[in-house]
């Protein structure tokens, strides 16, 4: 019983550091407001601030899943490649999810997750992973 509670204080520590050390991230001159208020790229509000994402996107890798969150909001969606990648998915031009829409495959930021939740790649593309 001891050694399951030292365990369980254990991997609460880690935790604790691990989510306070999170912070933002420097995303240069892209309007962060813009890119959390528009979900699904359906405003087309994160689409203006393409070429100053082509610039800085490989600043981002390394970078952890909660700092990708504390700068641009949830992901559209998060897909579980298998059991050590994900991805992060976020539309930049409106995608299905968006009312009168047709169904189509959107250009999109993906951000590659590796097995300890940090960017690998980061790719802007209208293909799935």
């Amino acid at each position: 019983m001891l050694k399951r509670l030292n365990f369980i204080i254990l991997v609460f520590f880690i935790s604790a550091i691990t989510f306070s050390c999170s912070s933002k991230l420097d995303a240069g001159k892209i309007d962060l407001e813009n890119w959390k208020n528009d979900r699904y790229g359906c405003k087309g509000l994160r689409l203006k601030d393409l070429e100053e994402f082509e610039k800085i996107k490989n600043t981002f890798l390394e970078a952890n899943n909660q700092e990708l969150i504390m700068t641009f909001g949830r992901p559209d969606r998060v897909e579980l490649l298998n059991k050590s990648q994900s991805f992060f998915f976020y539309f930049l031009e409106p995608s299905g999810f968006c009312e009168g829409v047709e169904e189509k495959e959107p250009l999109k930021v993906l951000f590659r997750m590796n097995a300890i939740s940090r960017v690998s790649e980061v790719t802007i593309t209208t293909f799935n992973p």
